[in-house]
């Protein structure tokens, strides 16, 4: 039965981590393309600050987003295809800091942290 399970999960977490990649990846592509002709039609300050703005928080969600999936992918290749005690350490260690990125991402996207209530 292991030997079903292992290639499927490999195969399981590679197109998660794939999928994390390509979310990153695609929504930066975006940003840049859609800030890029926001700025060219729209030259003046006001309308450059909140085009900024935009895509700082798009480019934001879609980094959370990817953020997400990569942790997935750690998880489903710890559990499924590498179950050892330094193998969860490190896990640990990589869900943590996937997690305060998350965190700060969320406090620049909205202005205040995940806890705070709305203002």
């Amino acid at each position: 039965m292991t030997e079903i399970i292992k290639p499927l999960a490999e195969w399981c977490a590679a197109i998660t981590e794939a999928i994390g990649i390509s979310m990153i990846t695609l929504s930066a592509i975006y940003c840049l393309l859609w800030g890029s002709i926001q700025r060219l039609k729209f030259r003046d300050a006001e309308n450059t600050a909140r085009i900024g703005q935009k895509v700082r928080q798009t480019l934001g969600r879609g980094i959370i987003l990817g953020l997400e999936f990569l942790i997935g992918a750690d998880i489903i290749h710890t559990v499924a295809i590498d179950l050892s005690y330094e193998s969860v350490g490190v896990l640990a260690v990589i869900v943590v800091i996937r997690t305060f990125l998350s965190f700060t991402l969320e406090m620049e996207i909205e202005g205040r942290w995940p806890w705070q209530q709305k203002s």
